[in-house]
């Protein structure tokens, strides 16, 4: 067989095997996906976050602490570092607050992502853990929040090479938690662009405390938002490009065995509960390449869903918020409290509207 053969074959083979990848992509980003408006009554906008709000969680008091200014790959970048406010749900103003940073803080490389909380019993201290990409590497940054003045003090930096590409976290413990790896390499060409075209199961779960660091859970295309259930027996995990949440129970050395999942249809981003139902709701991208391919005239939109009984035979996944990205670019949390809703958004506002 002659030398142009060959090449011909390869060609042919190397085409087929890219136009396959297109397909795959395009599919499992849902890129045809066209959404219908679902809008809630009494949506406002919530002032001073103009540079998003990515994740959000909300404390039994009412106050929600959110993460903005995430500086992330293939998004509008921002102005200044990245920052945390505080919002009181109990305040009919809806003004978020910058909380006051510590002296002794590297702020400018403060690049804040998926955020959780942990109270110590013993004290009931705001523990405050923050996932952090200064450089477009991983970390996580732990906090006491100080309610009195609304200020944060560092305790410490964690840093570990199996969390190197961190997206979001649980905290268990005064120190402990489980993480999200999104991506398997940490090149940043390579993870950005050729490992979603891969588009393999190569992410993860970690967990993590200063005397035990292990995956617990893999098989993931894009492992995004995590969260625990009200009681701490079951982990959630969104995988953003299979589009489902995963249920999976925890074990006594911490350790997780995957239950089942639940399909919902669209990019599920961050987790948050209902403290009292168990509800999971979720801040979600309808359609994925207008997320990761920014463009002013043709914006992502933003999608919430709620999981209702995810633990029986049956749950309901309801749609909660649907728009088309003219209101609201890219949502990627959602969070409730006292009859509200929060909406977060990767790198665009913040809306609370009612649930009624």
């Amino acid at each position: 067989m002659g030398k142009l053969v060959w090449i011909s074959i390869i060609i042919a083979g190397l085409s087929a095997f890219l136009g396959e990848r297109v397909v795959n992509f395009r599919k499992r980003a849902l890129a045809s996906r066209e959404l219908v408006k679902n809008h809630l009554p009494n949506c406002v906008p919530l002032k001073n976050l103009d540079h998003g709000s990515e994740d959000i969680t909300i404390l039994g008091n009412g106050l929600a602490l959110i993460s903005t200014g995430l500086q992330y790959p293939g998004m509008p970048t921002s102005d200044g570092p990245g920052r945390i406010f505080v919002l009181d749900m109990n305040d009919s103003r809806l003004k978020p607050v910058e909380l006051r940073m510590p002296r002794n803080f590297d702020l400018e490389s403060f690049n804040p992502h998926g955020i959780s909380v942990y109270i110590d019993p013993s004290d009931d201290t705001v523990n405050l853990f923050v996932v952090s990409h200064p450089e477009h590497k991983s970390q996580v940054e732990l906090f006491k929040f100080v309610e009195d003045d609304f200020s944060l003090v560092h305790l410490k930096t964690i840093k570990h090479e199996l969390l190197h590409s961190v997206n979001d976290i649980v905290a268990v413990g005064v120190e402990s938690f489980y993480a999200t790896n999104d991506h398997y390499f940490t090149n940043p060409l390579i993870k950005g662009l050729v490992e979603p075209f891969l588009a393999q199961p190569w992410s993860n779960v970690v967990y993590y405390s200063p005397e035990d660091v292990k995956v617990v859970s893999e098989g993931y295309y894009f492992a995004n938002g995590i969260n625990i259930s009200p009681d701490k027996s079951h982990i959630y995990v969104a995988d953003l490009f299979d589009h489902n949440v995963h249920v999976l129970e925890r074990k006594e050395d911490n350790s997780l065995v995957s239950i089942k999942s639940v399909d919902v249809g669209s990019l599920v981003d961050n987790i948050e509960l209902d403290p009292e139902t168990g509800d999971l709701w979720l801040g979600c991208h309808p359609n994925g390449l207008k997320a990761f391919m920014f463009d002013p005239n043709d914006p992502a939109g933003s999608e919430v869903i709620r999981i209702q009984n995810i633990h029986s035979d049956q749950p309901v996944v309801t749609q909660v918020y649907a728009d088309d990205g003219h209101v609201l670019i890219g949502s990627s949390v959602a969070a409730t409290y006292g009859g509200k809703l929060l909406i977060g958004t990767v790198f665009h506002k913040g809306l609370c509207c009612d649930l009624n």
